[in-house]
C-alpha cells in the first residue's frame, strides 16, 4: 500500500487522473462480473416468465370467451408455445408440431406438473437445459401450460449484458473526457502559476491572468498580492537603507570633523564646549537611531519566540515618567492624562519604547494638545494635529514606509512589534480634529 501511495505520489495529474479512470472502470467490470453474473441468470429468468405470464392471460382471457382457432392464441410470440388441456379433449395447441418432437420428454414433465398445480396457481420451472415451463389452471376442467425455448431466454441474458458493458464504457468514456478536460484546465493554470514564480524568483517582469475564481484564482491572486507586497517592501527597503546611510553619514561625519579639529586646537563652533556639545548632540542622534535599529530587530526576534503573559507592568507610571522627559520637546504644547487603571502584560522597557514613540510623534505633529487615557489593557493617545489618508492609516506602522519629510522612523513599526508580541493590536483613526492611536487587548 505504501509502494502504491508513493508511485501515485510520483505521477503527474494526467497520469493520476488516468489511473484513476481504469481503476473505477476494472472495478465496475469485476464488480459486474463477480457479483451481478450471479444473479442475472435469476434476473433474465424472472423476466422470461413475466413475459410468459402476460401472454398466458391474454389466451385464458380468449378461452373463456370462447375463442378457438388462430383466434385463441391471438398474437403470441411465434418462439412460445402454448398448449391447453381440457378434460376429455385432445389438447390445443399454438403450434402445429408434437410437443415431444420440439422438447422430447417434456409431455411427462406437464402431466407430472399438472397434478400438483391448484386453481388461481401457477407453476414456473426450468425444464431441462431446453426450455422455461410455465402451467396455470384456468378452470376446472382447463389448464394452460406455456413453454419457451432456452435460447430465448440465452439471447436475452447476453443482449443484457452487452447493454450494461456498452452503457459501462460510455459512461466511463465520458466521465474521462470530463475529467480529462478538467485537469487540463487546472494544469495549465498550475503551470501558470509555476512560471510566474519562477520569473518572479528570477526577479524578471512576470504577469499572472487566471480567469477563474475557485480556490487556484484565489491562490493566484493572492499570489500577484504577495509579490506586488514583496516589491514594495523590497523598494521600501532600498530606501529605507538609502535614508539610514545618509541619517547615520551626517552625524558621523560632523562627530569625526569636529573631533578632528578640535584636535587640531580648532573650535568649530564658537568655543570649546559648544563644540563639544554638538558633538555630544551629534552622539546622542546617532544612539538613538541605533538604538531603534536594535530595538526592531529584537522585536523581530520576540516575534518567533514564546513570550510569558505572567509578568504585568502599570503603564501609568511609564506614561507620567515618559510625559515629564518628553514634553521639553514642544513645551507649548498641553498633554493630560486620565487614568482608570494602567495594567498591560509584558515587560517595563518594551512599553517604555511604546510610550515614547507614541508621544513624540504626538506631540511633534500636534497644535495645541495631547490627551492620553489609559486604563486596564486600554491605551489612546490623540493630539489635534493635521488628518492622515485613509490610504497612510494603513501603512502606519510598516517598518519600511517612508514618513514624513523623508524620514525613515521605525518608530510606529517597533510600536507595532511590541504591542503584537504582547498580543494587543494598535490602530490609528482620524478624529474630527486630529489623530488618535488606539491599543487594546486582543479578544477583550
Amino acid at each position: 500500500m505504501k509502494k502504491l501511495k508513493n508511485l501515485i505520489k510520483k505521477m503527474s495529474l494526467t497520469q493520476q487522473l488516468s489511473f484513476i479512470v481504469v481503476s473505477i472502470f476494472l472495478f465496475l467490470v469485476v464488480f459486474f462480473f463477480g457479483f451481478l453474473s450471479l444473479n442475472i441468470d435469476a434476473f433474465v429468468e424472472s423476466q422470461m416468465f413475466s413475459i410468459v405470464q402476460n401472454t398466458q392471460d391474454d389466451i385464458i382471457e380468449n378461452y373463456l370467451l370462447g375463442r378457438t382457432g388462430p383466434s385463441l392464441f391471438g398474437s403470441s410470440a411465434s418462439n412460445m408455445v402454448h398448449v391447453i388441456y381440457d378434460d376429455g379433449e385432445i389438447p390445443l395447441s399454438s403450434s402445429s408440431i408434437p410437443l415431444d418432437e420440439s422438447f422430447p420428454g417434456i409431455t411427462q414433465e406437464i402431466d407430472h406438473l399438472r397434478q400438483f398445480v391448484t386453481a388461481e396457481q401457477r407453476i414456473n420451472q426450468r425444464f431441462a437445459r431446453t426450455s422455461l415451463l410455465s402451467v396455470k389452471v384456468i378452470n376446472q376442467k382447463a389448464t394452460i401450460v406455456s413453454i419457451m425455448p432456452i435460447e430465448y431466454h440465452n439471447q436475452f441474458r447476453e443482449a443484457l449484458i452487452n447493454s450494461f458493458v456498452y452503457m459501462i464504457v460510455l459512461v466511463i468514456g465520458f466521465v474521462f473526457i470530463l475529467l480529462l478536460f478538467w485537469v487540463g484546465t487546472i494544469i495549465h493554470s498550475l503551470t501558470q502559476i509555476k512560471e510566474y514564480v519562477e520569473r518572479s524568483k528570477n526577479n524578471e517582469e512576470a504577469i499572472l491572468k487566471l480567469d477563474r475564481e475557485d480556490e487556484i484564482g484565489q491562490l493566484g491572486a493572492v499570489l500577484v498580492e504577495m509579490q506586488d507586497e514583496l516589491h514594495y517592501q523590497q523598494k521600501q527597503k532600498e530606501e529605507m537603507l538609502q535614508n539610514i546611510s545618509h541619517d547615520l553619514k551626517t552625524p558621523v561625519a560632523t562627530i569625526k570633523s569636529y573631533s578632528e579639529a578640535i584636535k587640531d586646537g580648532i573650535y568649530p563652533y564658537d568655543t570649546l564646549e559648544k563644540s563639544v556639545d554638538v558633538i555630544i548632540e551629534h552622539a546622542d542622534r546617532l544612539e538613538k537611531k541605533v538604538f531603534n535599529l536594535l530595538m526592531l530587530n529584537r522585536m523581530d526576534y520576540m516575534t518567533h519566540e514564546k513570550i510569558s503573559n505572567d509578568e504585568t507592568i502599570l503603564l501609568e507610571s511609564i506614561i507620567a515618567q515618559v510625559v515629564v522627559s518628553t514634553k521639553q520637546i514642544r513645551p507649548e504644547i498641553n498633554v493630560s492624562i486620565e487614568a482608570k487603571g494602567s495594567v498591560f502584560v509584558g515587560q517595563e522597557e518594551p512599553w517604555r519604547v511604546v510610550v515614547e514613540n507614541l508621544l513624540d510623534n504626538a506631540i511633534r505633529y500636534a497644535h495645541t494638545k495631547v490627551d492620553i487615557y489609559v486604563d486596564d489593557h486600554f491605551f489612546t493617545i490623540y493630539n489635534d494635529g493635521d488628518k492622515v489618508p485613509k490610504k497612510k492609516l494603513k501603512s502606519f506602522f510598516k517598518a519600511y514606509e517612508m514618513g514624513d519629510k523623508g524620514q525613515f522612523g521605525l518608530g510606529l513599526a517597533i510600536v507595532n512589534r511590541v504591542v503584537t508580541n504582547y498580543n494587543y493590536s494598535i490602530t490609528a483613526r482620524n478624529k474630527d480634529k486630529g489623530i488618535e492611536f488606539k491599543i487594546e487587548r486582543k479578544g477583550a
